[in-house]
């Protein structure tokens, strides 16, 4: 920081101003190195807002790819508005640092403001919010109205410090080094917040943090602007004025746009693929998102540091964008053709942060070619148009504010459509001929005396070289492997053990597989690994889980079911005489297509019974904006430890749920024991039981050892009368209910309450010490993530039995079956 300190002011006593410019006195020189720092400030305390404002507004409008979206283009739409605003409602006669001051107060005042009105307007939301298009349109409204003013004045924070240098390359220099130590901190704050402040702690703490940062960020730089003067600009007209580029400079603006919308595309791309290589995790995600913009960061330190002495810094975008084709070639092969083959077995590992070690240099071996590209054309791109009789806020903020418009095109294209509609492979393929296009109108084109553009001989070589190395780099890029698709992290320990891979798509939300073993298994595959089966153990749950949601209720006549899958549960459901009418919630489209397609026969063909209807949306927003009550919901989602999977595990979705249950209605939930610990564990099964304290916990078993759980929670807590469903099961329009749990090992009543594993009052004591899983933390999120890798589901369960008791009072029936009931309930008190 010296040296650079040093070299700024050697360089600054080498020019003197033009009068009219926007020149800092030479005592402000020796101060911008720490407002560098201060900038680290404002990127980590802006990244711990994001990622709270995120994860605590995907509760109310939902997770899916378009919830995400609108939350991501509000996001970045309000911080270009800021960086175009400021330069035309604050006077350049402002001290430029009290301005920046002042907008960091404002963002931690809005950061708390967020904090308090979220629980208003998700009332507001749940009471006027639904689905179609003024359900998005709603959506849209209310991510507006809670985070623009935070992101407004966001995106005016480096615009308002730009005034404090001239806009020449050496001050340009100055404000790509703020851009840079702006994004370092946001490295900061994306790894504080996601494996600290919310691991540990909750939404609100890690809120107090972030406006802990802003306001020593302001005092500083309030400390700062009192012992240093400002000099007005000599040309006030300028900061009331348009801007004046410099002819030419559009191609620059086009070019800084395409560049955002291709490093936003790309990251959307990489995440889905990296996410199947490394497991679904929100530490996963953190590490992907702190290498990605660490390479912006470095990227934009050394695009820097070549503004203040290349000669040309048009050129040098071009070339930037030039090998951004190669960047985001390499990162195709790496993600298709190299690290899936590594010979890395995650279950080796002995403790996850070894996970953690090799995931973030898998993560950066993928990310930091494309990332320092893309970051070094930022203040490249403001040195190319840079003069010095301009307001460096006006340059930074349209410069800025070009690229955020082209970030949030490529954000919303990339998260919503583009992997959807023509999957990764052609994707990245058309990302690689955006980078190519963007090379192309700054490097073909020159900019002539009188400020026309004009082509030459070297331009048009630069052309031909460009489309060359893009139509060869592009027909290099291979599809995603339906083995890493299948099996993710552990592909390379399956290549001798997979079965035949009938089946890859790449959907709005997730990609999925489905597999053939060689004796006849058919597996689905999502989230990098088998969600469901037709092996006996997988089938016996999920028969298991859709029986016991019908058996169990008096009338089960509406049933909700969360989560398709296979669609083995939601058949079990279906097949049930007393169903009049089942809703299927699934986030992604294309999971109903795959199971109609593959598991009609395991299913009873589910998706196509006339009394189901299959509704595309997550399942939290679906409860949450639904008038509609059910007599039964059963929820089967993604693992736990699968970043946003923990928001339908929450005491508060819980208790949404048994309020849109009828009088005698029943939930159940499913409850993996492998890939977790024994913490992850008692946090769901704890959780649920606040919101059923008399929940019951019943055991599916692999070959003697613990395997996974149902857990069933009654509205209305009552005896379960076996004798009522002894005399349904014998009527013959049950008898594909009887054929089914036959199937899986259960040939009478006893047999199917047999599983009987604990209840809530007995369970007390086990689960004493269990993290509650609510919606302000989130805690099963990072509890699951650090057990991914755990198969420890014989010791869970053995642990949890422990503390089983004959349930007194739970079954009611006649003398036989309670007789058979508890002989094969008893055992020897622990």
């Amino acid at each position: 920081m010296l040296l650079l300190e040093a070299s700024f002011l050697m360089s600054a006593r080498k020019t003197k101003p033009d009068a009219g410019g926007f020149a800092p006195p030479a005592a402000t020189h020796r101060f911008l190195p720490w407002l560098t720092l201060l900038f680290v400030g404002s990127g980590a305390a802006a990244l711990i807002y994001e990622i709270v404002w995120f994860q605590l507004l995907s509760l109310i409008i939902g997770s899916s790819a378009i919830s995400m979206g609108v939350l991501l283009a509000t996001f970045m739409g309000g911080m270009g508005l800021g960086s175009l605003m400021l330069s035309r409602v604050v006077s350049a006669d402002k001290h430029p640092l009290r301005v920046y001051a002042f907008l960091e107060i404002g963002i931690g005042i809005s950061g708390m403001l967020v904090l308090l009105l979220l629980p208003w307007v998700g009332g507001l939301y749940s009471a006027i919010g639904g689905s179609g298009i003024g359900g998005l349109l709603f959506r849209g409204l209310l991510c507006a109205i809670l985070l623009l003013p935070p992101t407004l004045l966001m995106g005016a924070t480096l615009p308002a410090i730009a005034r404090w240098v001239e806009a020449t390359p050496r001050g340009v220099s100055w404000m790509g080094f703020f851009y840079g130590g702006n994004i370092a901190g946001a490295v900061i704050g994306s790894l504080f917040a996601g494996f600290y402040l919310l691991r540990v702690h909750d939404s609100t703490v890690a809120t107090f943090a972030a406006v802990a940062i802003n306001a020593a960020v302001a005092l500083i730089g309030l400390g700062i602007a009192s012992t240093t003067p400002h000099q007005a600009p000599a040309a006030p007209g300028e900061a009331t004025g348009r801007i004046r580029f410099p002819a030419g400079s559009w191609p620059v603006l086009v070019a800084i746009g395409l560049s955002g919308m291709t490093a936003l595309a790309a990251e959307a791309i990489w995440v889905r693929l990296l996410t199947l290589l490394l497991g679904g995790t929100v530490y996963t995600f953190a590490l992907i998102l702190a290498g990605f913009l660490a390479g912006l960061g470095i990227g934009s330190s050394v695009g820097s540091y070549l503004a203040r002495s290349i000669a040309n810094p048009r050129q040098a975008l071009g070339l930037c964008q030039m090998l951004l084709v190669a960047g985001i070639a390499w990162a195709a092969y790496s993600l298709t053709r190299a690290l899936p083959y590594w010979p890395v077995n995650p279950w080796l590992s002995s403790s996850i942060t070894f996970n953690f070690q090799i995931d973030f240099a898998r993560t950066l071996w993928v990310v930091l070619p494309g990332a320092l590209l893309w970051g070094a054309s930022f203040p490249l791109a403001l040195a190319a148009i840079a003069r010095r009789e301009q307001d460096p806020g006006r340059l930074v903020g349209a410069v800025y504010a070009s690229n955020t418009l082209g970030a949030i095109i490529g954000a919303l294209a990339g998260s919503i459509l583009i992997i959807a509609w023509i999957g990764t492979q052609q994707a990245q393929r058309v990302l690689m001929g955006l980078a190519a296009l963007s090379a192309l109108l700054v490097l073909v084109p020159t900019v002539a005396e009188n400020g026309r553009l004009r082509l030459g001989g070297r331009g048009l070589a630069w052309g031909a070289a460009t489309l060359a190395l893009a139509l060869w780099l592009v027909s290099t890029v291979a599809p995603v492997p339906g083995l890493l698709v299948a099996y993710g992290r552990y592909m390379a320990a399956r290549q001798d053990n997979h079965g035949d891979i009938i089946y890859v798509g790449e959907g709005m939300n997730s990609s999925m597989a489905v597999s053939l073993l060689s004796n006849g298994v058919l597996n689905y595959h999502n989230a990098g690994k088998v969600q469901a089966s037709s092996e006996p153990q997988d089938m016996r749950l999920q028969r298991m889980l859709g029986h016991l949601t019908t058996l169990v209720p008096e009338n089960p006549g509406n049933v909700l079911v969360i989560g398709c899958g296979a669609g083995v549960t939601a058949g079990a459901v279906s097949i049930d005489p007393m169903v009049q009418r089942m809703t299927i919630a699934e986030i992604e489209p294309l999971v109903p297509e795959v199971v109609s397609e593959y598991f009609g026969a395991h299913n009873f063909n589910v998706v196509r019974n006339p009394k189901v209807n299959i509704h595309i949306d997550d399942a939290r927003h679906f409860l949450v904006t639904t008038d509609e009550t059910f007599d039964a919901i059963t929820s089967d989602p993604f693992d736990p430890w699968v970043k946003g999977a923990a928001t339908l595990y929450t005491r508060e979705f819980f208790e949404l749920a048994k309020e849109h249950l009828n009088p005698g209605g029943v939930m159940t939930v499913f409850v993996q024991l492998y890939e977790s610990s024994i913490d992850a564990v008692k946090s769901e099964i704890a959780t649920f039981m606040e919101a059923f304290p008399d929940g019951i916990v019943f055991g599916n078993t692999n070959n003697g050892q613990g395997y996974d759980l149902v857990l069933l929670g009654q509205r209305d807590p009552g005896p379960i009368d076996l004798e009522r469903i002894e005399g349904r099961l014998v009527r013959s329009d049950y008898e594909p209910i009887v054929q089914s749990l036959g199937e899986i090992g259960f040939y009478s009543v006893e047999d199917l309450f047999a599983t009987f594993a604990g209840r809530g009052p007995e369970l007390r004591e086990w689960l004493r010490e269990a993290q509650i899983n609510r919606d302000r933390n989130l805690r099963l999120q990072y509890l699951a993530g650090l057990g991914l890798n755990l198969y420890n589901e014989g010791y869970i369960y053995s642990d949890m039995l422990q503390y089983r008791q004959y349930p007194e009072g739970l079954f009611t029936g006649s003398a036989q079956h309670m007789s058979a009931l508890q002989s094969v309930l008893s055992w020897p008190p622990r």
